[in-house]
């Protein structure tokens, strides 16, 4: 079931990022958050923007999550949005993430939001095919622009338009 996430979904949320955090470079944080700190994340982003989980009707547990935050801070991107996306470990390639996706760009179209960018870890097959059966083109490769691990990561973006 998708539903909009609540505060009660802090600690599965918390525990679903910080395993990416730890064990991959899907984000380029590099230290695990404190639920307080996510907390306050989801709280603020949740209050102005589309925020979702997907729960396991079977055992009640967030599966993963999605949402739409502020691509750029300036006044004149505010019908533009990136796009985030999270699922827990062993529940990948169920098509929880093509849910919570189509989901999450239904809402901002309905909205009024004009477009939607992700931005993917080059090499990140799984979020790369994700985006591109969901519509999203690929639009710019930044090459080296995020250390994690020991090496240089590119980035690549992804936009998706809502007219």
């Amino acid at each position: 079931m998708i539903r909009r996430v609540e505060l009660r979904d802090v600690r599965a949320i918390t525990y679903i990022y910080n395993v990416y955090v730890e064990h991959s470079v899907a984000t380029f944080e590099t230290e695990p958050l404190k639920e307080e700190e996510m907390c306050s994340r989801i709280a603020g982003i949740a209050s102005r923007f589309p925020y979702f989980v997907y729960e396991d009707g079977e055992e009640g547990k967030v599966a993963g999550y999605c949402y739409a935050h502020l691509w750029k801070e300036k006044a004149a991107y505010r019908h533009t949005l990136e796009t985030t996306i999270y699922l827990a470990p062993g529940y990948e390639r169920r098509g929880i993430g093509r849910a919570l996706m189509e989901r999450l760009i239904e809402e901002c179209r309905k909205e009024g939001y004009r477009a939607l960018i992700a931005c993917v870890t080059e090499g990140n097959t799984a979020s790369e095919a994700l985006h591109l059966r969901l519509g999203f083109a690929k639009v710019s490769h930044f090459e080296g622009v995020g250390m994690k691990f020991g090496r240089w990561l590119d980035v690549v973006d992804y936009e998706l338009l809502l007219l």
